[in-house]
């Protein structure tokens, strides 16, 4: 699609929205594989599918239902997305932020992007919480490229502050009041949908990469070139290709253990609603 296509895809999904709700959204949160329960917690909910909006892609993902879940928390007006897009999908990185220009324009100023990915870190432990301190983009995809599509700021950003420094420490914050281990490390987007490689994780790990998945990068990307600030939390749901030896990798097991620990999850994501 052209640029003026794509503003007009935001544009409809804005206006759809805002018939649907009757107050501006401060928070929102992309709830990865297996936590999408976290929505269920909002109260006053309304819910807008995906496939209610015109040129809106559509989740393919078991565990990712596809829509947005409008609702309150803690006297918040929060928007959860349940299911997000990814570039194994077949979708563009332009497509995949959709979503993002979409909830900048309703007003959101804090997102709080969720995952599950694998573990490189040889310290980490499947369940783990990982708060994201920073990212590297080895998706070779940057929502950016060709320009901007709709005037929320310069093509080329600054990314030093990409995850936000003080909600990295009201996190680790709420973690130690509320005895939940959590670890702190970077996490790297690739293309998927194949899992990585043992070779392949041995060089990631020697970059410096503690966290391996297939999605995220691209939505703080956009949130930052719409200044909106962000804070990154990724369950650990298994450990990376030869990590652990013999072990096989599935989605299913993703979903299992994201299941297990979502209590915790359920805790440091709210306390942070409250708290931000």
């Amino acid at each position: 699609m052209n640029n003026k296509e794509y503003a007009q895809i935001v544009e409809d999904a804005v206006n759809y929205i805002q018939k649907k709700i009757t107050y501006k959204p401060q928070i929102a949160i992309v709830l990865g594989s297996g936590l999408g329960d976290f929505a269920d917690l909002l109260d006053d909910r309304i819910e807008v599918s995906y496939g209610e909006l015109k040129g809106f892609p559509v989740s393919t993902v078991k565990g990712h239902a596809g829509k947005f879940v409008f609702g309150k928390m803690a006297g918040k007006n929060v928007v959860c997305m349940k299911g997000r897009f990814h570039l194994y999908e077949g979708y563009a990185s332009k497509q995949t932020v959709l979503p993002i220009y979409v909830l900048k324009m309703l007003g959101i100023e804090t997102l709080v992007v969720t995952n599950a990915a694998g573990g490189v870190n040889t310290s980490y432990d499947a369940g783990d919480l990982m708060i994201i301190n920073d990212h590297v983009n080895l998706s070779g995809q940057n929502p950016l490229i060709g320009g901007n599509i709709i005037d929320f700021g310069e093509q080329f950003i600054d990314m030093s502050n990409d995850y936000n420094k003080d909600y990295i420490k009201l996190l680790n914050k709420i973690a130690t009041e509320n005895n939940i281990k959590v670890q702190n490390g970077v996490y790297v987007q690739l293309t998927g949908p194949s899992y990585e490689t043992a070779a392949e994780i041995r060089a990631y790990r020697a970059l410096g990469i503690d966290a391996v998945g297939m999605s995220t990068v691209q939505e703080v990307i956009a949130a930052n070139q719409c200044k909106i600030k962000v804070a990154g939390v990724t369950c650990i749901t298994n450990m990376a290709t030869g990590v652990k030896p013999n072990a096989v990798l599935d989605h299913k097991e993703v979903v299992e253990t994201a299941n297990r620990v979502k209590d915790h999850f359920t805790k440091l994501i709210a306390e942070f609603v409250k708290q931000c």
